[in-house]
Parts: structure tokens; sequence; C-alpha cells
């Protein structure tokens, strides 16, 4: 693939929230030059959730449960490709994380991208993390170069910040040199939040933050949860979805089953707030703006949280003209290309590698 050519990519997101597969068309060079063509999503039936959810932690590949979650996120992203649509040069195929713990030189990520590329007649990139994690980084995040060339190509004041609240939370820092670039999980996104509301109601988020707003904070379980050596580890550094997990913390705190649906909802989301604002403890300065994607933007009590909390201007990406809930996919679609022209997906700054790092596996169509 040359490398100065503008090729059309499909890039490809199922987050840790599970609201189905994302599915974005851009044209890039892998460069700066990015153009979004179109975007779908394809929601997961709760069957489908639920199977893919019970593989989450384990790190047996061939375990039946797996096999069956990874047959039905293949099959779901197929759906998506052929939906769209549209032939590309190249499928960017992130995948299901199910599980990741760089510290034990492992990320999982579920998916057959050769599947995929039969299925689509197009030639598909996979497997974006394992390069990283063995050269030593920490897998994740890997957005903050995507992120970097739409701001840059925005004509924004810098620095900014990037901020991703999907499962996990994370941060994009980025400067005025073009090297200037620090990224790291800041903490909880809206995985806890999301757990609790559906073991509690049934519904899976809390919709606009209602349920939070409502509610009132209980401090002797944000106190013992922020103390986590985590928030004060210096970046790059990163967090499996399951990190904090919602039932061992219940059990942490023998009175957790007690506290109402609100007051939990309303710990749990300030929990993901002070993630985020301990995370300006790390920056080289503070930004002059936050641009928020990820599904927790469309949270409007999280949002007017965050909004008097960090000292800056926060803004949802969709802002800036970008359609903040493609950002993951369109994302992956960049990275493929940048894979397929020799270009770096991660470095040091971002995951902790001690050089700028390729990756992705290719599997011709």
């Amino acid at each position: 693939m040359p490398e100065n050519k503008v090729h059309t990519a499909i890039g490809l997101m199922s987050g840790t929230s599970l609201d189905g597969v994302d599915c974005a068309l851009i044209e890039t060079d892998g460069k700066t030059h990015v153009k979004p063509l179109g975007f779908i999503s394809i929601p997961y039936s709760h069957g489908a959730r639920d199977v893919i959810r019970a593989a989450f932690g384990i790190k047996d590949r061939n375990a039946d449960i797996v096999k069956r979650a990874e047959e039905i996120v293949t099959a779901e992203h197929i759906k998506a490709v052929k939906a769209i649509g549209k032939r590309a040069d190249v499928i960017g195929f992130h995948g299901q994380t199910i599980f990741h713990a760089p510290h034990e030189g492992m990320t999982i990520q579920i998916g057959d991208g050769a599947k995929l590329a039969r299925e689509t007649g197009m030639d598909v990139v996979a497997d974006f993390r394992t390069a990283d994690v063995q050269a030593g980084g920490e897998g994740a995040p890997f957005a903050p170069v995507y992120h970097a060339a739409r701001i840059k190509s925005a004509d924004i004041p810098l620095p900014c910040v990037v901020l991703n609240i999907g499962g996990v939370a994370n941060v994009t820092w980025i400067g005025e040199r073009e090297d200037d670039l620090l990224a790291f999980d800041c903490g909880p996104g809206n995985a806890l939040l999301d757990d609790w509301v559906l073991s509690r109601t049934g519904n899976r988020f809390d919709e606009d933050g209602k349920l939070a707003a409502a509610g009132k904070p209980i401090e002797k379980f944000l106190n013992g949860w922020i103390s986590h050596e985590y928030f004060t580890r210096l970046p790059p550094k990163s967090l499996d979805r399951d990190a904090w997990d919602i039932a061992a913390m219940g059990r942490m705190a023998e009175d957790m089953v007690s506290v109402s649906v609100e007051d939990g909802a309303a710990t749990l989301m300030e929990f993901t707030v002070q993630g985020i604002c301990r995370s300006l403890e790390h920056l080289p300065a503070i930004p002059q703006n936050f641009y928020v994607c990820g599904g927790g933007r469309h949270n409007k009590a999280l949002m007017a949280t965050l909004a008097k909390r960090l000292y800056s201007h926060v803004k949802s990406v969709d802002e800036l003209g970008w359609n903040g809930d493609a950002t993951e996919a369109e994302c992956f679609g960049y990275l493929a290309v940048r894979s397929l022209t020799g270009k770096p997906l991660s470095f040091p700054r971002t995951t902790g590698v001690s050089a700028p790092q390729n990756g992705g596996i290719l599997y011709k169509a």
C-alpha cells in the first residue's frame, strides 16, 4: 500500500459497554488527512450481549464461552460491514476486548479477522494491541494519534485534551509540537455506573444521568476507591474494564446492598469525575479545552459536573463537527492504514513502549 496515497478504510469498534458494533467509513492518508464518509451502529441483541459479557475476564481463548462469544462478535461485525454497503481498501477490526492485563503481558481481543476478510472480500487489519504489549507497552489507549490528527486539522488553541468516556475513561493531551502527545486511562468511565443501574433497575444505563443527579455521593466509599494506587501512578498506564468490579466493591462494604439506586449512581458517577480530575496532576499543563467523545458525553449530569470541576471549557467533540459516536470506529480505520503503510500506532508517552511501535495483523481477502 503506497505510503502517501489517500485510502478508503472501514473502521470497526465494539466497546466494553457492549452497545453494539460501530462501523465507520473514512478517507485518509494515515497522517493528517481524515475525511469521514459514513457511519452506522448495529445494536447487540440482549442475548448476544449476555454471551459476550460472560466472556469478560477469561484468559483462555479456547474456553467454550469465549469461542461462542467470538463467533457472535465476528458475525455481528460482518453484518455491520455489509450494512454500511461500501467497499474500502482495508478494514480496521478492533474486535472485542475481554481481558487486558499488560503487567501479565496479556491483552485479548476476540474476533476472527480471517473470516471477516473472507466474508466481506476486503483486506482486514486486526489484533492492534498485542505487538505493543509484547514490546513492553500498556496496549492502550490507541486513539491518541487519531485524536491528534483530527485536532490539529481543526485549528483550535493548544494545548487541549480529548477525553474519551467509554467503559473506561482516558485522556489524550495534545500540545503544539508534532510529538507533544501524552495519553493514559484515568479511571472508570461508564462501566461501573452501567453495571450498577443494570443490576438494580434492569436498564442498561443511567439516561441523562437522572438517577445520579437525584442521589448523593457516599464519601466513605469514594474515599476508599480513590485511594487506590492507580491514581497516583505515573502515566502511561491503562486499565481493564473490570479493574473495579461492582460485585467486588459491594462485598468490600457490608452495607452497599442497602444503598439506594440513586445514591449508588451518584457515588459511581462521582468516582468517574474524581478519576478524570486527578488526571490533571499528570498533564504537562492545564489545557484550555476538554473535548469529550464516547458514550459518556450523552450523560448530561456527568458533563455538567465536569464543567464545574475542571479548570477548562468542557465541550462535546460534536461541537468540532465530529460525530462523537463514530470517533473510535473511525480511529481503527485510520490505524489500519497506518499499519499497512508502516507508521507507528503507539508511542512512548501513549502506551509506554520504548520506541514508536507499529502493529496489527493483516488478513488478505
